[in-house]
């Protein structure tokens, strides 16, 4: 069992239930993590973290437009006196799916927002809590996609491969980067996780990754366990 007792944990974008970041929020407060959870909703954000201490979990809940830069900028401001030494672990859990459709037809629109939710989220949430994560010299656990992964499926899903691949190229820049400063970053490659959303659109009968196979490669990246392990993709599925 991975224990993460007096250790310092935020994940963003898990508020949504029958999703992998309920699941991974869950192992997290099960290990004993203290948990720090930024929603864009802060009503989200708080409930979350309410229903967590009533389990008799330490949680904060955070209100976050992740694609704003001053947005980011000040909640790490907010949270960074909360935590004096410093973050154990992130986990950019914020994102989302949307088909794109045949390139000739695609809509940029539908191209910006996801760039926006999937890879703008995840750089701007790391440029602000790097330095937490130095103190304590935690882990990164970024969500790619097995779509992002070479032979991967990516026929009318451009716009989400293109936003995964650089999640997967951020997070080999900060593995590279941080790597004298005992940060270390890796990458979840999943094919679908079997999640409510996927579930009520693919069926129950498809293949899926189960949440909590997800949740505990999660625990273990960022465990001191995998200590030697950085700047890796890991495909799940």
């Amino acid at each position: 069992m991975t224990d993460f007792s007096g250790k310092v944990v935020l994940v963003t974008g898990a508020g949504r239930k029958g999703q992998v970041g309920e699941a991974v929020v869950d192992a997290f407060a099960a290990s004993g993590a203290r948990l720090i959870l930024i929603e864009r909703s802060l009503e989200a954000a708080q409930a979350h973290a309410e229903a967590l201490r009533a389990r008799g979990v330490q949680a904060d809940g955070y209100g976050c437009d992740l694609t704003d830069s001053d947005a980011v900028t000040a909640v790490a401001g907010r949270i960074g006196p909360t935590v004096p030494d410093g973050l154990h672990a992130l986990v950019p859990l914020a994102g989302g799916f949307e088909s794109s459709g045949r390139v000739a037809d695609s809509s940029p629109e539908v191209w910006h927002r996801q760039i926006a939710i999937n890879v703008t989220t995840a750089y701007l949430t790391t440029r602000a809590f790097l330095p937490l994560l130095r103190t304590a010299r935690g882990s990164i656990v970024y969500f790619a996609s097995a779509a992002a992964l070479p032979g991967g499926a990516v026929a009318e899903l451009s716009a989400y491969a293109v936003a995964k691949t650089g999640v997967l190229a951020l997070m080999r820049a900060v593995a590279a980067e941080e790597r004298s400063s005992g940060v270390r970053a890796n990458a979840l490659a999943p094919t679908s996780i079997r999640t409510a959303t996927n579930v009520a659109s693919m069926g129950t009968d498809a293949r899926y990754v189960e949440r909590e196979t997800v949740a505990q490669w999660v625990l273990y990246l960022t465990d001191h366990s995998s200590g030697p392990v950085t700047g890796q993709a890991f495909k799940l599925g």
